[in-house]
């Protein structure tokens, strides 16, 4: 009986794994199991860290807005600033807000003191 030579196919499938994991440090980059391992778990962080990282950014956005409300002359909370802003039906999302509150304070004062009016 001849001999049979295996294919490229599982070869292919593991150099594609292997540029994957390629920065990967000691074996997580150099051994097979090792590196679907750790690509599974890096893949597995990715996920859950796009929900996280969308909560923390929002957290953060929110933080810089209360802020620069409270360091008005007018003391003045944060969920009271947003539920003004929709009961007037300005709609600024918190990012475009935090920006704001960065970029140009005298800009959120007189959006503040409308809102107030």
């Amino acid at each position: 009986m001849t001999r049979i030579k295996r294919g490229y196919i599982a070869r292919r499938r593991r150099t594609k794994i292997r540029l994957f994991a390629s920065s990967f440090r000691g074996a997580h980059s150099r051994l097979t199991r090792t590196i679907t391992q750790q690509k599974i778990r890096a893949l597995v962080s990715a996920h859950r860290d796009r929900g996280r990282q969308k909560r923390d950014f929002r957290r953060l956005w929110i933080t810089r807005i209360n802020a620069v409300i409270r360091s008005n002359d007018i003391y003045y909370s944060y969920n009271n600033f947003i539920h003004n802003l929709y009961k007037r039906q300005l709609l600024l999302n918190r990012k475009i807000l935090a920006q704001i509150a960065i970029l140009n304070r005298n800009c959120l004062y007189m959006i503040s003191n409308e809102i107030l009016k």
